[in-house]
C-alpha cells in the first residue's frame, strides 16, 4: 500500500506536474498546504486535492498523510520537517533544508531519533543516469584518480518577477548560490565521492533587475564562483551565472582525471581519454548519451499548462526518478508505513543536506573576509544567547 501525501507548497509550476506524476505513479495527495487560506484553496481547485490548510498542523495530523513533500520557502523547512518527523511522517524536504545550518541539524536530529522514517532532501540531480554514469566511470577507475572538477552554469533569472517573495533575499534562502549551487555541490560529492574541506568564493548581486526599488532592495546574489579543496585531493571550481538578460540555459560538468576525462553537457555527456579495454580506448572517441525526459510521461496539456524553465528540466527529471524510488519503497511491503531502504538509499540524506550548507555558509564567509574558509560540520545547535548563558553560568559559579 502507497502511504497518502501532504504537500506544502509555495507558488512554481513544479508541483502542477509533481502532483499529476505522483498520482500516474499511484500515490493519493491527500492534502495541500500553502501560506494563505487562497492560496491553499486555488491550489486545491486546480490540482484536484480534497483537502486544503494554511495551517501546518492540520496536514502533519491528518490520519490519512504519511508521507510529506516540503516545497515550501526555507523558512519553514526545518520546522516543518522535524514536527512530521516527531509524528511519524516520512519526509521528502526541498533543498536548502532551513536558512542555516544549525537548522538543518536540528532535521539531522530528527532524523537520527527516528530512522524507522524516511528522511530525504530533494537533491534529485543525483539521480539522473547520466550523473550515475559518470559516477560508476569514477567508480570503476576508468578515467584514474580525480584531480579536477569543473562546472558552469549559465541561466536566466531565478527571481520571481511579480512579487517580492523569498527569492529575492539572500537571507530568505533566495540567490543562485543556494538555489542552484545546493544542488551542484550536492551532485559532485555524490558523483567523485568526495567533500570540499575548505573553499575559496566570491558572490555578487549582478545587474539590476527591472522595477528593483530602494525601499525593496533585492539582496540575492546572481553570480557565485568558487573553488572547493576536497578531501580525497581533487579540486572542483564552480562557476553559477543567473542574469535577468540570459535565456538559455547551459550546464558543463567536466571531470579530468590522471589517465582520461568525462564530460556532462546539458542531458548528454562526451566521454575521452586513453583507458584501454573500454570504448574510451583513444582520446579522440566520444559516447553520446541522452537522459528520458519524463515529463513526456505525462499528457502534452498538463506539461502545456505548467511552462517548465529549462534550468528546471534536470531538476524534475530527477525528481520524478526520486518518486519512483520511493514508490519502489513502499510498493514492496504490505503495511502503508513500511518501507524497503536500498530502494532510497542513493537519495541525499539530511547528513548531505548539513554538508552542503555548511560548504554555502563556508562561500559565503569568504566572499566576505576575502580569503579561503574551512568547512565546518557542526554537531551541537549554537547556544541563541551565549551573553545570557555566560551570566547565568558566572552567577553560579559565585553562588557555589
Amino acid at each position: 500500500m502507497l502511504p497518502g501525501i501532504g504537500i506544502f507548497i509555495s507558488a512554481g509550476t513544479i508541483m502542477k506536474v509533481l502532483v499529476p506524476y505522483l498520482r500516474a505513479k499511484g500515490f493519493k495527495v491527500d492534502s495541500v498546504w500553502a501560506q494563505t487560506q487562497e492560496a491553499a484553496r486555488e491550489a486545491a481547485e486546480e490540482l484536484e486535492i480534497p483537502f486544503f490548510t494554511s495551517k501546518v498542523d492540520d496536514v502533519l495530523l491528518k490520519r490519512e498523510v504519511d508521507l510529506i513533500i516540503i516545497m515550501c520557502p526555507p523558512l519553514l523547512h526545518a520546522q516543518i520537517a522535524v514536527k512530521a518527523l516527531g509524528i511519524g511522517k516520512h519526509v521528502l524536504c526541498d533543498k536548502p533544508g532551513g536558512l542555516s545550518q544549525s537548522e538543518t541539524l536540528k532535521m539531522v536530529h530528527a532524523a537520527q531519533y527516528y530512522p524507522s522514517l524516511i528522511s530525504v532532501m530533494a537533491y534529485s540531480l543525483r539521480f539522473l543516469p547520466s550523473f550515475q554514469y559518470v559516477r560508476n566511470v569514477i567508480s570503476d577507475q576508468l578515467i584514474g584518480e580525480v584531480n579536477y572538477c569543473d562546472i558552469h552554469v549559465q541561466l536566466g533569472s531565478l527571481i520571481n518577477p511579480k512579487n517580492y517573495d523569498w527569492t529575492c533575499e539572500e537571507g530568505m534562502g533566495g540567490g543562485v548560490l543556494t538555489m542552484i549551487g545546493s544542488h551542484v555541490i550536492d551532485v559532485v560529492s555524490a558523483v567523485i565521492r568526495q567533500r570540499a574541506t575548505r573553499v575559496h568564493g566570491v558572490t555578487r548581486r549582478g545587474l539590476a533587475v527591472k522595477g528593483e526599488t530602494s525601499i525593496r532592495r533585492i539582496t540575492s546574489d546572481r553570480f557565485a564562483s568558487f573553488n572547493m579543496e576536497m578531501n580525497g585531493g581533487a579540486l572542483v571550481a564552480v562557476t553559477l551565472n543567473s542574469q535577468e538578460g540570459l535565456k538559455n540555459f547551459d550546464i558543463s560538468f567536466s571531470v579530468t582525471g590522471s589517465q582520461g576525462f568525462i564530460t556532462y553537457t546539458r542531458l548528454f555527456y562526451i566521454t575521452g581519454g586513453t583507458v584501454t579495454g573500454q570504448s574510451i580506448a583513444n582520446p579522440n572517441s566520444e559516447i553520446f548519451h541522452t537522459d528520458t525526459d519524463e515529463l513526456s510521461f505525462l499528457p502534452s496539456s498538463i506539461v502545456n499548462n505548467a511552462p517548465i524553465q529549462p534550468h528546471q528540466r534536470p531538476y524534475i527529471n530527477g525528481l520524478f526518478r526520486m518518486v519512483s524510488a520511493l514508490r519502489d519503497a513502499f510498493s514492496r511491503v504490505e503495511d502503508r508505513s513500511g518501507w524497503i531502504k536500498d530502494a532510497v538509499s542513493s537519495a541525499a540524506t539530511f547528513e548531505d543536506g548539513q554538508y552542503v550548507m555548511a560548504v554555502i555558509e563556508a562561500v559565503k564567509r569568504s566572499s566576505k573576509m576575502r580569503e579561503w574558509s574551512e568547512v565546518f560540520i557542526i554537531h551541537e545547535e549554537p547556544d541563541p544567547n551565549p551573553v545570557l548563558s555566560a551570566a547565568v553560568r558566572r552567577s553560579t559559579i559565585a553562588a557555589v
